[in-house]
Formats: structure tokens, sequence, C-alpha cells
């Protein structure tokens, strides 16, 4: 018979819970004195050496656990946000309380930089799917960059038009009524081509984000992957799909039998 242990329920001394504290100090110091290689994060790659010491004397870096919160919606706008390694999800709030997954951010994403424009507070609530790194700026060094770096606007306002594009075709998505159609359409917006012609999607979200960025269930989102895989219309390999057979993909998303 297996047996099982009893789960301890000591309480720990003052010297431990000191000693604890000690060790988070040093952890939350570490995570500040990270060092950034500025030249490698999109938004900064072209700065003046100027404005590279002004951004390196007053960017912070902070680590996030998965499922925590990196900025709430309502909160204050005081800073723009880099994601430096992880993967984060923006996400919203129905009135009846169902999460709706807006978009994903990936490594080398700027985001927040909206209600430092407006000086306003945050418009959506932004959750970490797996550990992360995510550098701070306060809002005066950014708009000192928006406004007076050439490359750093150009770039913010592709960006920008980027991201209402993305929005538009969610808004798209989301007005499908057949969710599996909604699924295989989901998957043709997020693949990519690499070399030799292979179609793929990179760093697949889970099913439950996927579920919550196309406003379905898990379950649906499983089983509709399930039927492309035995059907040899995709593979998967470890944080990616392989689509092997992009035509069928392309006339399900259309509504066509393969």
């Amino acid at each position: 018979m297996t047996k099982f242990s009893q789960p301890n329920t000591r309480q720990p001394d003052t010297t431990e819970r000191a000693s604890s504290r000690k060790a988070s100090d040093a952890r939350h110091l570490q995570y500040q004195n990270i060092s950034v290689d500025l030249r490698k994060i999109p938004l900064c790659a072209d700065l003046s050496d100027e404005d590279m010491n002004k951004v390196k004397a007053n960017l912070r870096v902070k680590r996030f656990a998965r499922n925590e919160t990196v900025i709430q919606k309502g909160s204050a706008g005081d800073s723009l946000l880099f994601l430096l390694s992880g993967k984060l999800q923006v996400i919203d709030m129905t009135e009846d309380g169902r999460i709706i997954g807006l978009r994903m951010l990936a490594e080398g994403d700027f985001f927040g930089e909206i209600a430092v424009i407006q000086n306003s507070v945050r418009s959506a609530t932004v959750v970490v799917l797996s550990e992360a790194l995510v550098a701070f700026l306060p809002s005066e060094i950014t708009m000192h960059l928006f406004l007076h770096s050439p490359p750093v606007a150009r770039y913010v306002l592709r960006r920008l038009a980027a991201k209402i594009q993305q929005d538009s075709q969610l808004r798209t998505l989301l007005s499908i009524h057949n969710t599996s159609k909604r699924i295989y359409t989901f998957i043709e917006m997020m693949k990519e081509k690499k070399t030799g012609n292979l179609e793929v999607v990179e760093d697949l979200p889970t099913h439950q984000n996927i579920a919550s960025l196309i406003n379905t269930s898990r379950e649906t989102v499983t089983r509709a992957l399930l039927i492309l895989a035995q059907q040899g219309i995709i593979q998967k390999d470890l944080r990616r799909l392989i689509i092997r057979k992009p035509e069928a993909l392309r006339k399900l998303a259309q509504g066509d039998p393969p």
C-alpha cells in the first residue's frame, strides 16, 4: 500500500521568516540588476548614444511567475513595458465575468504605450503565460523618445498600425459562428512560412489560451486540433504546429471540405 506523508503544518520560526525575507530581497535585487542588451529590443535598436544612456539609467526589470498580473486594467499608465523573455497575454473581461483574450505578446514586444501617450489609465490587463522578465521605462523618458527620436517614432507608428490590423482580424474571426471554422481560421492567421516552403505556427499558445482568444472552450480547441492531426493536416512538434497540408487547412478555414 502506498503511504502518503502528512503535510508539514509547523509554522516557520522568526529566524526562518527573516531568512526567507532576506532571500526574497536578494532575488529582488538580482532582478533589478539584470543586464539588458537594449540593441536587441527593436524599439531601442537605433537610439542615439545619449538616449541609450538615458534609457539604461531609468530602465527597471522585474521577474513575473506564471499566472501573475503584470498590469491591471484601470491602473496608472506610468511606464512603457518591454517583454524581455517569456510569454504574456493581453486580456479583458466581459460584464458577466468571462475572460476575453485580446492578443499575445512575444519577446521584444513593447506594450502599455496607449496609456503613456494619453496620460491615462490602462485599458486592458496583461497576465503571464510563462515565467517572464519585463522591463519598465518611466513615462517621462518614454515620451521624450516618442517626441524626439525619429527612429522610435517610426517604429511605434508601424506597431500601432499592425495592432489595429490585428484587432480588425480578430473581430472578423470572432464573427465566424462555426467554432471549428473559427479555429481553422485562427491557425491560418498564425502560420508563418519557413525555409523550404514549410508552414508552421511557432510558439503555439496553450489550448486554453487559444480558447480565450477566439471565444470558445478548451475542449473544442483540443477536439478540432485532434481532428486535424488525425487527417494528417497538422503535426505537433514541441511548441509548434507544422502544417503538412496547407491547402486542406485553407479549404477548411473557408468552409469547404478538404
